[in-house]
């Protein structure tokens, strides 16, 4: 288990979920991981569970809403690592600034609130080009992996949820021009569209039942996938042996996307 010892990775959104899953298996195969989240002492709980299985991480508050606190975020990386291998941008806020949301909210497109609109843009593509942006100088020259965080629901258009779709498949526009313009100097570029057990389908399951349970019902495997398996094992083939995959949106959700 060895296939990213060497590289330094960051994974924003760390504290729970994908990302948490995504932190384990990068860390179980010998990276250096920057785990990155809101709350310090949710990312402290993941940074322990790193060092009490032998990895090294580096625990940083960050909140995706703010630049600045993303550069610092990258500097902060590349002042104890030296430098960053890989990027996963996996966080996404909810709601607003002042009232954020575990989920994602519901409401038709014609009243769709423009703050809850404002503030999925800002933590969603705003925050995963920032970031793209932070990290390139260091990936220019060694080469790199960035990979971000879609969904089917922004794929498909999924009723209810336009401020979520839209982030995501601008995320995905945001992807396929970077792995254009950045191939070059050996940087993939990928997107991961997961359905995986996360903090959002517990709030989903608590405040959207009949939701959750027509999901599973779609899920020909019959379940959501585990984060450190699933997310976290595709994460690591891209990051790794998967050096000639870029500008791809790779679905991971029990064969949901083939269900009528």
């Amino acid at each position: 288990m060895s296939r990213l010892t060497g590289k330094v990775a960051i994974v924003t959104g760390a504290s729970r979920g994908i990302g948490r899953g995504v932190s384990l298996a990068l860390a179980r195969e010998g990276a250096k991981v920057v785990i990155s989240s809101r709350s310090a002492a949710s990312v402290q709980r993941v940074l322990q569970e790193i060092e009490s299985a032998g990895g090294v991480a580096l625990a940083c508050e960050c909140d995706v809403s703010e630049r600045e606190q993303i550069r610092s975020m990258v500097a902060r990386t590349v002042s104890t690592f030296g430098t960053v291998d890989i990027l996963v941008n996996n966080a996404q806020g909810f709601g607003t600034r002042q009232r954020p949301l575990g989920t994602m909210t519901h409401a038709p497109l014609e009243v769709y609130p423009e703050d809850e609109w404002k503030y999925t843009m800002t933590t969603g593509p705003d925050a995963t080009l920032c970031a793209m942006q932070a990290v390139f100088p260091y990936m220019k020259i060694g080469g790199g992996s960035v990979i971000n965080l879609g969904s089917r629901r922004g794929q498909v258009g999924a009723p209810g949820t336009v401020a979520y779709n839209a982030a995501k498949e601008a995320i995905r526009a945001i992807t396929r021009t970077a792995a254009r313009e950045w191939g070059k100097y050996g940087i993939t570029v990928n997107v991961i569209n997961p359905l995986m057990e996360s903090g959002s389908t517990a709030a989903q399951k608590r405040d959207y039942p009949e939701i959750y349970a027509r999901t599973i019902g779609e899920v020909p495997l019959g379940r959501f996938g585990d984060p450190v398996k699933d997310a976290g094992g595709l994460a690591v083939y891209l990051a790794s042996d998967g050096r000639y995959i870029t500008g791809q949106t790779i679905t991971i959700d029990g064969g949901r996307h083939i269900a009528a």
